[in-house]
């Protein structure tokens, strides 16, 4: 707790790992376990203002989920963060019927996930939910500037993200991986092709400098 302002409990990943070692989305069918986490850690801390956030997906059936959302919230969680999906479900229409059915449930904050792609959608999640604020992953990921209002990444978050890397000194992998969602919306397919072929950081840097000036 000293170098954090919080931990979030991350109930909501369906990857298959993660469900085969009884964690992640796993967990959602365990309410009295996850209240029982929720409970333990703020009881390890002191602090009242340290934040104890949870994530889930939602099941199909809406009460289990506000049972468990309820529970978490006796127990002393600080918000919740729900993706309106089930476990199983991948592309999905989210489920914001549910968001907004779990959000009117709790008098603790709920933040709505899924399908966040621009501000465009941030409006229209908040008006169908209620929800108190948004997260998104996918959305973030190719276009990192999304909450400063850019419709696309623009050259100068690209710009920003070379020079956190480079002065990380972050493995290629990241860096490059990162750079193709960023440039998904601004590149035609042959220059997708391209630049996700590309091996090593100075042919990342020179084609960038190259095609984009920078």
């Amino acid at each position: 707790s000293p170098f954090a302002d919080g931990v979030d409990l991350n109930c909501g990943c369906p990857q298959r790992w993660a469900l085969a070692e009884g964690y992640g989305a796993c967990l959602l069918n365990k309410p009295e376990l996850i209240k029982d986490m929720a409970r333990q850690v703020r009881n390890q801390v002191e602090n009242p203002c340290f934040s104890v956030s949870l994530k889930i997906r939602v099941h199909s059936d809406t009460a289990r989920t506000v049972d468990l959302c309820q529970k978490a919230a006796m127990a002393g969680v600080s918000w919740i963060t729900v993706h309106g999906r089930t476990s199983e479900e991948r592309h999905h229409p989210v489920h914001y019927d549910a968001i907004r059915i779990i959000k009117e449930s709790l008098s603790i904050p709920v933040v709505a996930n899924g399908d966040l792609k621009n501000l465009k959608d941030v409006s229209m999640v908040h008006q169908l939910t209620g929800a108190d604020g948004v997260m998104a992953a996918r959305g973030l990921l190719a276009n990192p500037a999304m909450f400063a209002g850019y419709e696309e990444t623009s050259l100068q978050c690209i710009r920003d993200w070379i020079d956190i890397a480079l002065g990380h000194g972050t493995p290629f992998t990241c860096f490059h991986h990162h750079l193709m969602y960023m440039m998904e919306r601004i590149t035609s397919r042959q220059e997708k092709r391209i630049f996700n072929a590309l091996t090593s950081t100075s042919a990342v840097l020179d084609y960038l400098r190259e095609n984009y000036g920078i």
